[in-house]
């Protein structure tokens, strides 16, 4: 974690610095003279900049610099060419935004001679510069396998070639089996299981953060068969906390986000989908979205808190625990759209034969909240406090979590991520009807996620909600 803070401060700081004097090179008259003299450049003239206009250009060019850089300074494990290739090909997108600036707004424009010359600098420096500050696969690897599933921790065992320390595993049936095999021991092919007597038990879950520091393990092979939530997202974290990458044979991978191959049969687990950049943008997005909506629907609130409670009795609020990041679980609250212990019923929720297929368990401004989704601006809380996201995963009961992660095992995929209030699965109409096709949407939005995408997607959402309120006044 240390080395990756280094990495972006070299990063930025070194990005700042080398654009700022590209740009004042750039801007000297010998500079100048040069540039015009090139082919093709003969018909620009001199331009050099002073005072303030050079103070606002340079602010100019290192905002877009940074900002086109953005993903630079994230600390990945690149190759040297890659390093180069993605640097060269974002100052392209920088010098076009800074065309584009002093198209439109000349107070910030660099002139065409110093935008051309600080180009030519940046594009042999930059590259160089961020080779150098680059984030270094490691030569070398301390491996211990964590998990209870025999299968594939001989699978890890006969398919890596990391050297392995030992095993950490809670209480599970290799446990009881190791006895057993030691006096009768399996034929296998090529006695896989038999090697793992040879490994060193160093401990349980419990320990797990320890073994790690003595140990000084930076990788972590997982071979779980079907953990407890706490297990399973307690080693992810620990991992993540103690910077060890987690990896699994790809037999065994149906329950973790994957981050792409790490070497024949093994890939790795990603263990943090979000960058802490984009999680500083993606959460400062939501305590925005979330304080101006309730600002500005606080009118609207205390309307549909007196509708509630003239309409029937009971609270205005209703709430329910729901599943949360890596397993956890949290309360939410919506407007409370049905008659008090409505779930205390028998019956389907929605029943077929009662007022054309509504549920006569919705009140009449439950019906309208629900038509319109104005029941659902209570999560707006649970966005600000952090609980939930404004895109993300829709959060479901932890009881449904379970049945369905019962028979979908890669169900747990999407609580590597904070759950929101709306989503992908949501703008493309996918439910819980059918958790499969609600589980590729999700899971491709995990993969997809950006500020962007998480705009785009609200965009489409409040259309979404725009058109079913409209029809719902139309009614």
């Amino acid at each position: 974690m240390i080395s990756g803070l280094r990495h972006r401060l070299a990063a930025v700081f070194g990005t700042v610095g080398l654009t700022a004097a590209a740009v004042t090179v750039a801007n000297s008259p010998p500079v100048q003279q040069v540039v015009v003299s090139l082919p093709l450049l003969g018909n620009l003239r001199p331009n050099t900049l002073a005072g303030e206009a050079f103070v606002l250009a340079v602010g100019t060019a290192v905002l877009a610099v940074l900002l086109t850089l953005w993903p630079l300074f994230k600390p990945r494990p690149r190759r040297i060419l890659d390093t180069a290739e993605l640097a060269v090909r974002r100052l392209g997108q920088a010098f076009l935004l800074l065309a584009t600036v002093g198209y439109f707004d000349y107070t910030y424009r660099l002139p065409r001679t110093t935008l051309i010359g600080a180009g030519a600098l940046l594009l042999v420096g930059m590259p160089l510069l961020h080779v150098l500050v680059r984030t270094r696969p490691k030569s070398t690897s301390r491996a211990v396998i964590v998990g209870d599933d025999p299968d594939a921790m001989a699978d890890l065992v006969a398919t890596t070639e990391l050297p392995i320390i030992g095993y950490v595993s809670p209480p599970s049936r290799y446990i009881v089996e190791e006895a057993a095999q030691r006096s009768a021991p399996e034929v296998t092919d090529g006695g896989t299981r038999e090697r793992l007597d040879e490994l060193t038990n160093l401990g349980g879950l419990s320990r797990f953060d320890e073994i790690l520091v003595e140990y000084d393990v930076d990788t972590a092979l997982l071979a779980f068969s079907h953990p407890d939530r706490g297990e399973f997202f307690g080693t992810l974290d620990t991992c993540y906390r103690n910077g060890v990458a987690a990896m699994v044979h790809r037999d065994h991978a149906d329950i973790v986000l994957t981050a792409g191959e790490a070497g024949g049969d093994l890939v790795e687990v990603d263990l943090d989908p979000w960058d802490w950049q984009d999680y500083v943008v993606k959460r400062g997005f939501d305590v925005a979205f979330a304080g101006v909506g309730l600002v500005l629907l606080s009118p609207i609130i205390l309307l549909i808190a007196a509708g509630i409670k003239l309409d029937s009795e009971g609270p205005i609020l209703y709430r329910q625990e729901r599943t949360a990041e890596l397993g956890e679980t949290f309360t939410v609250a919506k407007f409370r759209s049905m008659v008090p212990d409505a779930e205390a019923e028998c019956g389907p929720t929605l029943s077929e034969e009662d007022d054309g297929g509504v549920d006569p368990r919705v009140t009449r401004v439950g019906r309208v909240l629900r038509q319109t989704h104005l029941d659902e601006i209570p999560q707006l809380w649970s966005i600000l406090v952090g609980d939930m996201s404004v895109v993300g995963p829709r959060p479901e009961r932890p009881a449904l979590d379970s049945d369905i992660e019962a028979g979908l095992s890669d169900w747990r995929r999407r609580w590597f991520v904070k759950p929101g209030l709306t989503g992908l699965a949501q703008i493309r109409g996918a439910t819980g009807y059918d958790p499969e096709e609600k589980l590729r949407h999700d899971v491709e939005y995990i993969r997809r996620q950006s500020f962007w995408f998480d705009l785009k997607i609200v965009v489409r959402q409040i259309w979404l909600v725009l058109g079913d309120a409209g029809r719902a006044l139309g009614d």
